[in-house]
């Protein structure tokens, strides 16, 4: 799994992504993101996403 994640990538797993600054620092804003699908744009240029808080069920994870 990537540390950081850019808009328009597709999330490794569900759960909270945070916003992360261009250069890495917290905004204190988090998606909801569902595994398979596309993260959305970020407020400004330059920003990336972080996993903060993982889902913890075992949906999706197969048997």
């Amino acid at each position: 799994m990537p540390d950081s994640y850019k808009p328009g990538e597709k999330a490794d797993r569900s759960g909270q992504y945070e916003i992360r600054g261009p250069r890495g620092g917290h905004t204190g804003q988090e998606r909801t993101v569902v595994k398979g699908e596309p993260l959305p744009p970020t407020p400004q240029k330059g920003q990336s996403y972080t996993i903060s808080d993982p889902t913890k069920n075992n949906a999706g994870k197969g048997k």
